[in-house]
């Protein structure tokens, strides 16, 4: 393993500050809730960094498995999917993937989602490359269903920490997150400390041009990319290093893809215990919903902690003039019906 960079240093003493204050107070406020639709939503299993996907009248919701005991910080070896058709009871399905799947790949089963596109369905998340690319790489595989399997489409990564190289560190090529614009073109984004953008070739599985960087304030990880009338959004995780201990999510809006990013402020504290978190956002039904993850679940004698990590979903909603509305993190979730507007 290499010597940690002055970046990892003091990230890597940035988690285990975590560990060791899991179980001070958080700044997200939490309210009561049932059991259908409150939080955490998945609670037999430690899962972290949530995507959703909705699919004719399901939304599918895929998730890193977080299989860390005592003071481990990650260990993460596949991917989980779960189904939805009423936001209130989830289907467990078989993992889509391990990471042994990647054969190139050596570790670290992290952040993903999953896009549809042409009748198939192209999975991208974030791996430890081995030797011949050090650092982590951005893998795609790909499916004819939601839940797979899922085989690797490539043979190779799709992103290396060498063809982003003026980064500050080597796992900057993580958490990706893809968008098909209305003209059918599909963007992938990606980062951590810098974020990146990209466009896809019709094929999935290949970049079409440069490596743009678009990172935004404040920008830690975890982006994502959507779309509500004319306004893209870029929603992330990030932290102000001068005010706060733990990740928030904040997010930009733009007039197309490729910018210009405009910063439009927190849309949440921190995850309860979490240094961590990840946002996933999605239309279903009529509704938009905000997907994040804190260590708020317990299971057995292990608590949660930053390797053990629980998904959890809000209602979100946006102002006439398309700014998100701050979302109050709960235990309630979804079992309550959205605030009125």
């Amino acid at each position: 393993m290499q010597t940690p960079s002055k970046h990892a240093r003091s990230r890597l003493a940035s988690m285990s500050l975590c560990l060791l204050t899991a179980a001070a107070p958080s700044m997200a406020q939490v309210a009561p809730g049932d059991a259908a639709g409150s939080n955490p939503i998945i609670h037999d299993r430690f899962t972290a960094d949530p995507a959703p996907l909705v699919v004719g009248d399901t939304l599918y919701l895929y998730v890193g498995h977080d299989e860390a005991q005592r003071d481990e910080m990650f260990n993460m070896r596949e991917w989980l999917v779960y189904s939805t058709k009423d936001m209130r009871t989830w289907t467990s399905h078989a993992p889509i993937m391990n990471v042994k799947d990647f054969k190139w790949a050596k570790a670290d089963a992290w952040a993903s989602q999953t896009i549809e596109k042409n009748g198939k369905f192209y999975f991208y998340a974030a791996v430890e490359h081995d030797a011949s690319h050090p650092g982590k790489a951005i893998a795609v595989a790909v499916s004819d269903q939601p839940t797979g399997p899922f085989v690797d489409a490539r043979g190779s990564a799709l992103v290396t920490n060498q063809m982003t190289p003026k980064g500050t560190h080597s796992w900057e090529d993580i958490d990706p997150t893809v968008f098909t614009d209305d003209d059918g073109t599909t963007w992938l984004a990606w980062g951590n400390r810098q974020c990146y953008i990209a466009k896809l070739k019709p094929n999935m599985i290949e970049l079409d041009g440069p490596i743009q960087e678009i990172t935004p304030p404040h920008f830690e990880e975890g982006p994502w990319l959507h779309k509500r009338g004319q306004l893209y959004y870029l929603t992330y995780a990030s932290l102000d290093r001068s005010t706060q201990r733990d990740e928030h999510i904040s997010y930009s809006t733009a007039p197309a893809i490729t910018g210009p990013w405009t910063y439009r402020g927190l849309l949440t504290g921190s995850g309860k215990y979490s240094f961590t978190i990840h946002p996933g956002i999605v239309q279903f039904k009529d509704n938009w919903y905000l997907f994040l993850h804190n260590a708020s679940l317990s299971i057995g004698d292990l608590n949660g902690a930053i390797g053990r990590r629980a998904v959890t979903a809000e209602h979100l909603q946006y102002n006439a003039d398309g700014s998100m509305k701050p979302v109050v993190q709960t235990s309630a979730g979804v079992s309550l019906p959205p605030p009125a507007q």
